[in-house]
């Protein structure tokens, strides 16, 4: 499993702290898309650039497409503009992949059978491996979960990032995320307002 795919898992366990939004979860799971890249030695970080590395992707279909849509001409792209692109929609890709590899399960929300759709993990090596990885307290899984508002990102105990280029990483994917937030709320001023003037004095 790839940490993107841990991270899905973590967000929809049945009890979340909180409701994620689809896009700071897409843009989180781009991030944990190029965490993985960096480790596998396919992509490298060059300042705030995204370069080609030397390594095949790993086996990993999304993890593929990933590498596959890289642009691979100086001056490359920046972090944050691959984030934003790569990300487009990723939690949906993300949840039907999970589906399809029977890691996910549809249920309904409440007791009526008309209720809400929501998707939990099923008990698989990979739900437990997730889980443990993010009970062990692993500081990308953690920092990429603060990201989209579950636990803190890390606790004393809890080492830090040690890798420059993950670090630069998780820096751009919580740039992202509260770029996206300033957008949601000056939208929300805008309609306030766009409401206001039609309701009138």
């Amino acid at each position: 499993m790839s940490t993107a795919k841990d991270l899905f898992i973590i967000t929809v366990e049945p009890e979340p702290e909180r409701a994620v939004g689809q896009g700071d979860l897409s843009l989180a799971l781009a991030g944990a898309e190029l965490v993985d890249l960096i480790g596998a030695g396919a992509v490298a970080v060059d300042g705030d650039r995204v370069v080609p590395g030397g390594s095949p992707a790993p086996d990993d279909r999304l993890l593929g497409e990933a590498v596959a849509g890289l642009v691979r001409q100086p001056p490359y792209e920046r972090i944050e503009d691959w984030l934003w692109r790569r990300g487009r929609d990723l939690s949906s890709v993300y949840r039907t992949a999970l589906e399809e590899d029977g890691e996910l399960t549809r249920k309904r929300s409440g007791r009526s059978p008309f209720g809400p759709e929501r998707v939990e993990p099923v008990d698989t090596p990979a739900r437990r491996r997730a889980a443990d990885r993010w009970e062990a307290g692993d500081p990308v899984l953690a920092v990429l979960a603060s990201a989209v508002g579950i636990g803190d990102g890390r606790t004393d105990e809890q080492p830090g990032l040690d890798d420059e280029a993950v670090t630069t990483v998780v820096a751009a994917v919580h740039d992202a995320v509260m770029e996206l937030e300033a957008v949601r709320q000056r939208r929300t001023i805008e309609n306030a307002a766009f409401a206001n003037l039609w309701r009138g004095p």
